[in-house]
């Protein structure tokens, strides 16, 4: 009989996300997954695989809790608006700024290794279809609540309000300072959310 696991599985994943999140996947040898795991190799490959396949159980359960946190922030926001803006603001919303360099582990991971890694790629058009879902709901709200021109596509919107997400991140990124990231948020809002009679 298989001995049970002697270990917080939840815990070690963490762990091993915040390793990928810190490093980027090339960088993360199988020895910093093991020392920041506490797991040897072969108990670390014998429950969660080789590290590629380790890498996209971390990537789709950090993705899959985005996900909740999404649809769990636009049932307790005021209004539709607010998550849209919450949205795009969050990298910005640092004060030190370290967030906003250290990036999204998904938008990170998208631009190191989609272009060769298939399964990465599709990953990443599962989430970001699922955020651009979410994020239509939140528009269509706002239609509905008045803060948005109602004859707008809420789904290209939505699309584009992630696209300028994704550009605020990659600018973070770049260690620029949080006010003219704040600054670039703002301003992306502005052109994207037609308000009414706009």
């Amino acid at each position: 009989m298989p001995r049970p696991r002697e270990f917080d599985e939840d815990h070690v994943v963490a762990a091993l996300r915040q390793e990928f999140w810190d490093k980027g996947y090339a960088a993360t040898s199988v020895d910093d997954l093991m020392r920041v795991s506490g797991l040897g190799k072969g108990s670390l490959y014998g429950a969660f695989g080789d590290k590629h396949n380790l890498f996209l159980r971390v990537l789709r359960e950090y993705n899959d809790a985005n996900d909740r946190m999404l649809h769990e922030r636009l049932a307790s926001v005021p209004r539709g608006i607010d998550l849209v803006r919450e949205f795009v603001r969050g990298p910005s919303c640092d004060s030190t700024g370290t967030s906003a360099r250290r990036g999204c582990l998904l938008a990170n991971s998208t631009a190191e290794l989609a272009a060769r890694m298939p399964d990465v790629a599709a990953e990443a058009r599962r989430s970001y279809d699922a955020t651009a879902k979410v994020l239509t709901e939140a528009i269509e709200r706002a239609q509905r609540e008045g803060d948005v021109d109602p004859d707008a596509d809420a789904n290209q919107i939505a699309r584009a309000v992630l696209a300028a997400q994704l550009g605020v991140v990659a600018l973070g990124r770049t260690g620029m300072d949080v006010d003219t990231l704040a600054s670039v948020a703002e301003s992306a809002l502005e052109r994207l959310l037609p308000s009414q009679g706009r």
